[in-house]
């Protein structure tokens, strides 16, 4: 392995190969640190790198799309490999001139991969931290000499957000720079100067507070602290050493078996002060209730890497998202050439996979990372020759994974639990209707696809003729969705209603259809095309695609909300009446056993078990709206399945809470799409080890409540949460600040956001700290009331205030459930060592607390009038001179603190996090 490392670190010339063009020769080179990946040159300099903690996985051999496509190149396979890497399981895929050259790479990767899987949290955060402090040093050393002067320092102090007076900053320097080369740092000197402009006087303060005014703790006294600030349990002075031994890094401490600040500092930055719970790392809940009682990690069309247009479809996505917990897969199935049934997005450009390798995928990663069930939903269009093939590989993949007929369940009408479901694949699709005769190799069965929200005459069908060929329909429409995309990302990305489609569809109806005409025209000479016609269809249903529109915004005037009602909606509900019907073999219908697909236009439950409900988000928001109660109750029997509206094309997510607050267990998401909801899924799942399956309330699993009501469970005790937010460190500029690290210094503060129930959801912020980013002190207290804390999120979000609004400069989620209390960093998703330090106090209160009668308590006495964030509603969009002023008014006044916010003010205050 060293001989490897040392041959990697030196240095290998390979061919980068890449989609439509020829291979680039580039030098490809391990980092000192044993990090990253780096190659030259590169036009991303600093940049081009790819860090072994975002690789997912090395292929062998010419396996990947890129070389497929490559396929008159003559490589030899063994010359060849492909590294997976990033949330989008990007490929880089690489040629060596010998075999031997790919083996070492090969078998290097695998190593570090595999030292970085087995590592724990603590020599992680130690050595991310080593690394981040070298990285620092070596940016900060523009001429390259392995030294900084006084004038680099500065340049330093205003990337990392320091302002300290210039004469403080040069004693400093003096104080660190102790060898004969007066005037530079080196790496051990700089380091030495890092730490004293890291010594943090709050966490000096708590150790003198302790310590009875001594600048160390005693072995008697850090067991106090543990006790009664930290609230941990069984603290022997056994755990204190050991505690002293890891962190300090004085030897005379040591022997001493005291903690200095240094040691301190180091403890209370460990994983074991994080605001996480960390045996909520681990599956603690009870696995042994029927599945209906949990909700379920799911994605749709698991396959994609970016829109639902024109993406590749790739197996990877499969790998990635079962390692990432997701339990709940779909495939969407064709009938491809040579007998052989392919999978991509139905109606759309996207690119097919073949079903088989996807089958193999699930396959081999389904039970890496934990063993329970897997349930594969299955989107059927095939012929009956290719679901034979589709039934067929499925049982001679899978094998025993299929097997249920060793499953016990207590009672025959209920579900089985994880538990006993361990190592097995469920197949969710339709089944033939018990009423065929046994021996009927075939049957009819209902055909809902996903797509049919969309209506036909807007679905993209290979029609391509005189002279209009695919390519320029598809650059076309690229086109179209990228600007779309980008626009979508300068609005507000905290935005609950981000549907782009509408946008989409309006701009296709009036600029494609003109350009294509403009085009075709001149080419064949006025002829009519078809392809012109296909982007037409794209325009035509304006009144259809109004009417989907109007049925997602919340009007706040009744007129429109009956005009909504009549007419247009009724178009829409002949839509959806219209039932198709697919011929279903017999050999698939019998792999399918407890999860019997059922698409829903209401919520009708015939006391059957076994029926997966599938709704579209926009059917299964009207069930919220309308009938929240009963939704409840038929989520406690049977599993439900909500997934995006068809016409969300830039695979955006929708907002999950709503379905999760009545009991639905399949919220699917698009899992290639990072952002708000996303990271909503994330900190949910993340309470129970990350296994996919997280335990519901008592409460939804018996009985019912009203989750809109301003007191839903008034004999249940609430919980208060009272944050102490005290201070932040290492806080970056935000990552789309203009003038990168040369921009100006940030002036931050942090919003807390609970995310619930609807009489749950607020906000609160600290006052702004002016100019410092490395190490503001806010020392502010936050309270708020959770009537239902097993469902609650609370998101903590840090902006740079500026005139005109905020910028994002990073978030973290959190179930509240898996808070620990007493003095904890937050450190911020994605970002090495940038963290809020916090005190938490976590109380139990009875009755009605007076507090929640106030502002949010108004807005809620009735049902419909709920924030968007919290029911789903959709707001109506302002005009940009009316959101400037709403985005002004929105970061609080310097040394005044922002008031709750009620219900509609959440709603319209929109926030521009990513």
């Amino acid at each position: 392995v060293e001989r490897c490392m040392s041959v990697m670190q030196s240095g290998t010339q390979m061919v980068k190969l890449k989609s439509g063009t020829k291979g680039l020769v580039r030098l490809f080179y391990l980092d000192e640190h044993r990090t990253c990946i780096r190659w030259r040159p590169s036009r991303k300099s600093e940049k081009a790198k790819i860090v072994i903690d975002s690789i997912y996985k090395v292929t062998e051999g010419r396996q990947s799309e890129i070389f497929h496509r490559h396929a008159e190149g003559n490589f030899d396979p063994s010359c060849c490999f492909t590294i997976y890497h990033g949330n989008h399981m990007e490929s880089l895929d690489l040629i060596t001139s010998n075999p031997e050259e790919a083996r070492t790479w090969i078998t290097g990767l695998k190593y570090l991969m595999a030292g970085i899987s087995d590592e724990d949290s603590l020599a992680k955060r130690q050595r991310t931290h080593d690394h981040w402090v070298k990285q620092t040093f070596e940016e900060a050393d523009k001429n390259g000499d392995g030294l900084l002067n006084i004038e680099e320092i500065h340049q330093l102090m205003h990337k990392l957000n320091v302002n300290l007076p210039r004469r403080k900053v040069r004693q400093m320097f003096q104080e660190a720079d102790t060898d004969e080369n007066q005037g530079t740092l080196n790496f051990e000197e700089f380091s030495v100067f890092y730490k004293m402009m890291s010594l943090r006087r709050d966490l000096y303060l708590l150790l003198l507070s302790y310590s009875d005014k001594k600048d160390h703790l005693t072995v008697e006294e850090l067991a106090q602290f543990l006790k009664v600030e930290q609230k941990m349990n069984n603290v022997t002075p056994e755990y204190c050493l050991d505690i002293i031994q890891k962190f300090e890094v004085s030897e005379e401490n040591k022997k001493q078996n005291v903690l200095g600040i240094e040691g301190f500092t180091n403890f209370m930055r460990s994983p074991a002060c994080d605001v996480f719970n960390p045996l909520h790392c681990e599956v603690h809940q009870d696995m042994d209730q029927p599945l209906c009682n949990y909700f379920i990690a799911s994605s749709h069309n698991t396959y994609l890497t970016g829109d639902q247009l024109l993406s590749q479809s790739r197996v990877e996505m499969y790998a990635r998202v079962l390692q990432d917990g997701c339990r709940c897969i779909e495939v969407d199935c064709w009938d491809g050439p040579d007998g052989e049934p392919v999978v991509h997005h139905g109606y759309t450009l996207t690119s097919k996979i073949l079903f088989r390798d996807v089958a193999e995928t699930i396959n081999k990663y389904a039970f890496i990372k934990n063993e329970f069930p897997v349930i594969l939903s299955i989107e059927n269009h095939c012929s009956i020759q290719q679901q034979k093939k589709i039934a067929q590989y499925l049982k001679e993949i899978f094998g025993d994974k299929l097997d249920l007929s060793s499953v016990i369940t207590g009672d025959s009408r209920q579900l089985p639990s994880p538990q006993n479901l361990k190592g097995k694949i469920l197949v969710k699709g339709k089944k033939l209707p018990y009423s065929l005769e046994a021996d009927a190799e075939e049957g009819e069965v209902s055909d809902e696809d996903s797509a049919d929200e969309i209506e036909d005459d807007c679905k993209l069908k290979p029609c391509y003729s005189d002279g209009a060929t695919e390519h320029q329909v598809e650059s076309f429409i690229r086109t179209k969705l990228e600007s779309l995309i980008k626009e979508s990302q300068i609005r507000d990305k905290e935005d609950p209603d981000s549907f782009t489609v509408r946008a989409l569809l309006k701009a296709t109806h009036e600029g494609l259809n003109v350009n294509l005409k403009q085009n075709l025209d001149t080419k064949e000479g006025g002829k009519k095309s078809h392809s012109r016609s296909l982007m037409g269809n794209f325009g035509k249903h304006k009144k259809a695609v109004k009417a989907a529109s109007r049925y997602h915004s919340a009007s706040d005037d009744e007129e429109s909300q009956q005009n909504s009602s009549g007419k247009e909606t009724g178009q829409l509900h002949r839509l959806a009446r219209r039932r198709k019907t697919v011929k279903l073999c017999r050999a698939l219908s019998d792999l399918v056993v407890y999860t019997n697909s059922v698409a829903a236009q209401d919520i009708v439950d015939d006391g059957s078990t076994g029926n997966v409900l599938s709704f579209s988000e926009t059917r299964a928001h009207q069930a919220v709206q309308q009938k929240a109660e009963q939704f409840m109750l038929y989520n406690q029997k049977q599993l439900t399945r909500v997934y995006p509206s068809a016409y969300r094309i830039d695979s955006s997510n929708f907002n999950p809470l709503p379905y999760w607050n009545v009991g639905c267990q399949l919220v699917a998401l698009n899992y290639q799409s990072e952002g708000r909801m996303m990271q909503l899924n994330d900190a949910k799942f993340r309470v129970n080890g990350n296994c996919g399956y997280v335990l519901k309330p008592q409460q939804m699993c018996k009985g019912t409540f009203n989750p809109y009501s301003s007191d839903p469970l008034p004999a249940s005790p609430k919980k208060q949460l009272i944050l102490k937010i005290i201070s932040g460190q290492q806080l970056p500029k935000p990552p789309d600040s203009m003038l990168g690290d040369r921009g100006e210094i940030i002036d931050p503060f942090v919003e807390v956001e609970i995310i619930g129930l609807p009489v749950d959801c607020c906000k609160d912020q600290t006052r702004v700290v002016d100019d410092n980013g490395f190490n503001p002190v806010w020392e502010e207290t936050l309270t708020f009331t959770i009537h239902m804390p097993e469902i609650a999120l609370v998101r903590f979000l840090v902006w740079d205030h500026d005139p005109i609004g905020r910028d994002f400069v990073g978030q973290r989620t959190l179930a509240f459930s898996s808070l620990v209390p007493g003095y904890r960093h937050v450190y911020l998703e994605g970002l090495t060592e940038a963290s809020i330090f916090v005190h938490i106090t976590i109380n139990e209160i009875y009755g009605k607390n007076k507090q929640l009668i106030g502002l949010r308590g108004l807005f809620n006495k009735n049902p419909k009038h709920n924030s968007a964030e919290t029911s789903g509603h959709y707001v109506r969009k302002r005009s940009i001179g009316d959101r400037i002023l709403r985005r002004t008014a929105s970061a609080p006044a310097k040394g005044r603190k922002k008031s709750k916010m009620g219900f509609l003010e959440t709603a319209e205050i929109k926030d521009s996090a990513s």
